[in-house]
């Protein structure tokens, strides 16, 4: 009598062996990028002083790496399609850590902003290569544990960064800003080198030059823009005029060069995955979200409630915190449960929290802050995992390099415009709302007149109308903050139809070119 066959066993996963290895080795790339966006915006004024330059010549500083980092980001696929991806992520991660290097040597203000620039190039690849050699690192039904881990530096990097930079600033110099991607970058060279597979090349493979231009042109422009706008009073400055020009004119040359050229720079066919499309919208508006809050909390704190730039940097810890237990919860959970419950719960949290914001007063205590920034941590942690694993569920293998960089282009691109317009939001707000109390300045006033009977104040004397107006200019900004928290609360909540566009993935469904994988 024959033996009844053994059944069949998945063949491992060729990278099981060294899939940790692999993981702490990509991870490091990543935090190293991440913490660099925001790290050196603390140091800026020590660097301004340090190279005896205005205000609007160290905002350069950040406008180089910010422009060169999202015109390279795009080029990141072909790359990775010619050269080989391991080959494309060694070069990166060793040019970044370099240029780091050069920027805590730097001596002059031109250095600085040419090695930024070189840094910006170099970095532009760091994270959706990481995103890419997770993917495949890992099987398709642990995609979500993977974008979990890949999650935890490009979130909780950006949040951390001012902490960092603020206490090495404090305590070192402002170099250390730069010198402190050293290690991280070592490490990550030397763990790519050693355990990440190099993928196929396609060494024919047309790159198109004139698409590449345009969508530079575009990108450029674009960031400019939102970089410089507030410096330059937005369209009141001819160079944002023409920026914006650039950009539109730029953009509307690169889509109809797209849709008629035999062999574009992006391949349109990637748009055509559903869960992709949906998935570049909806991190568009988690970048905008992302650093927003970040952005007008530490002003706030320190101009308003008069917190030390070492307070701050605690008070807001906790976010990140929240975005680290909320993702390893998602991580472990991926594949039980559908993605898109998680994301909308993570934007209910969200907006919970940013209404509760919408509440603050000068009376606030630390436990405010922390609470509901612990509160919202949570919630970009359930948004931010499930969306990258959903965007990438049902995408075909072949265009994960090229969908890898647009997805962190998206979420870039949403950051810095999100920046951009609660900045200006909120200038404009200062200004209406301070002439709307100054109207309550006069005779007519009852508490003022009481005020000036208790000898509190006397509006006849300078000093006493210096008093006045310092007063009406303080609760014009606070009024200013909470408006610009609404603002952020109802495009959190315009998110919310986006849920809906998206598709779940069937448990143990692998989903279009997986076999590709």
């Amino acid at each position: 009598m024959s033996a009844l066959p053994a059944p069949a066993r998945a063949a491992p996963h060729p990278d099981a062996a060294h899939r940790g290895l692999v993981t702490v080795a990509v991870m490091l790339a990543t935090v190293m990028q991440a913490l660099d966006m925001t790290i050196a915006n603390v140091a800026l004024p020590h660097m301004q002083g340090t190279m005896g330059a205005t205000q609007d010549q160290i905002s350069w500083v950040l406008t180089s790496y910010i422009v060169s980092a999202a015109i390279f980001m795009p080029l990141t696929g072909f790359l990775a399609a010619r050269l080989g991806r391991k080959r494309v992520f060694m070069a990166s991660v060793a040019g970044f850590t370099v240029a780091s290097m050069l920027c805590g040597a730097a001596q002059t203000l031109p250095e600085i902003v040419a090695f930024r620039l070189l840094q910006g190039v170099f970095g532009a690849s760091l994270v959706p290569l990481s995103q890419a050699v997770l993917l495949d690192t890992y099987p398709r039904e642990r995609h979500g544990s993977a974008m979990a881990l890949w999650g935890v530096g490009v979130m909780v990097g950006p949040i951390l960064g001012p902490t960092l930079g603020g206490w090495l600033t404090e305590y070192y110099s402002w170099r250390w800003v730069f010198y402190i991607n050293l290690p991280f970058g070592l490490l990550a060279w030397f763990g790519i080198a050693a355990f990440v597979r190099e993928s196929p090349t396609d060494p024919g493979r047309r790159f198109d030059l004139f698409g590449f231009a345009l969508l530079s042109l575009a990108l450029g422009a674009l960031q400019m823009l939102l970089d410089r706008g507030e410096l330059l009073d937005w369209f009141a400055s001819r160079e944002i005029v023409l920026e914006a020009w650039l950009a539109g004119l730029a953009f509307y040359l690169f889509v109809a060069h797209t849709l008629t050229h035999e062999h574009p720079f992006l391949d349109p066919a990637i748009f055509r995955d559903r869960n992709f499309t949906v998935g570049l919208a909806f991190i568009f508006i988690v970048g905008v979200i992302l650093l927003t809050t970040m952005a007008l909390l530490p002003p706030f704190l320190q101009s308003l409630l008069g917190y030390p730039v070492l307070d701050v940097g605690l008070v807001l810890a906790p976010r990140g915190v929240g975005t680290m237990i909320s993702m390893f919860l998602v991580g472990r959970v991926a594949g039980k449960v559908d993605m898109r419950a998680a994301i909308a719960v993570g934007l209910a949290l969200m907006s919970y929290s940013l209404y509760e914001m919408t509440r603050f007063t000068a009376d606030i205590t630390a436990y405010a802050v922390v609470r509901t920034g612990f509160i919202q941590g949570l919630g970009l942690g359930l948004v931010f995992v499930p969306l990258s694993t959903v965007t990438f569920s049902t995408l075909a293998a072949r265009y994960r390099n090229e969908g890898a960089a647009l997805f962190s282009l998206m979420r870039s691109i949403g950051s810095s415009l999100g920046i951009s317009v609660v900045v200006a939001y909120l200038s404009q707000r200062v200004q209406a709302n301070h002439a709307l109390f100054a109207e309550s300045i006069n005779p007519f006033n009852l508490a003022l007149r009481a005020a000036e009977q208790a000898g509190a104040i006397d509006l006849a004397t300078p000093q006493g109308l210096a008093m006045a107006d310092a007063l009406v200019g303080r609760e014009a900004a606070m009024l200013a903050y909470l408006q610009d928290f609404r603002l952020m609360m109802w495009v959190t909540l315009a998110a919310f139809p986006l849920v809906l566009l998206l598709r779940g993935a069937k448990r143990g469904a692998a989903g279009p070119g997986a076999a590709a994988d």
